[in-house]
């Protein structure tokens, strides 16, 4: 069996990069540098799938909707990839929750897209270390 490796989401609401060698959850720094404009959906929970090493470098992009509830619905895979890794993203996807983008003052459903790519996330010593 293949070495599992986490994956790492950069999302077009404002994440750039993830610093790894902290003690805080690649979920954990995620989620402190995303947008939290008003206007789109903030995420509240992530969950990161675990792919095989055979997908580092990959790249998927998901279009669904956040609706008024902070659920993510109608997911579907823009981009042409394995259907195993999609599966993954998508189930793991579908597992996030968010602050619902406001309009008014009122909970709204707004359309995202999502790209994710995936990395290799082996613990480090200065991981180890950290914690």
């Amino acid at each position: 069996m293949k070495t599992a490796t986490k994956l790492a989401i950069l999302l077009s609401l404002g994440v750039l990069a993830v610093p790894f060698a902290s003690a805080k959850t690649s979920e954990q720094a995620y989620l402190e540098s995303c947008r939290k404009d008003a206007g789109v959906p903030v995420p509240v929970t992530v969950v990161s799938p675990t792919v095989s090493e055979q997908y580092v470098g990959s790249a998927v992009e998901l279009k669904f909707v956040v609706d008024a509830t902070g659920k993510p619905v109608d997911l579907s895979v823009k981009s042409p990839v394995d259907a195993a890794l999609a599966s993954a993203v998508v189930d793991a996807v579908k597992q996030w929750r968010f602050t619902p983008a406001m309009r008014d003052g009122e909970p709204v459903a707004a359309k995202v897209v999502l790209p994710v790519k995936i990395i290799d996330q082996k613990p480090t010593a200065a991981t180890y270390a950290m914690k």
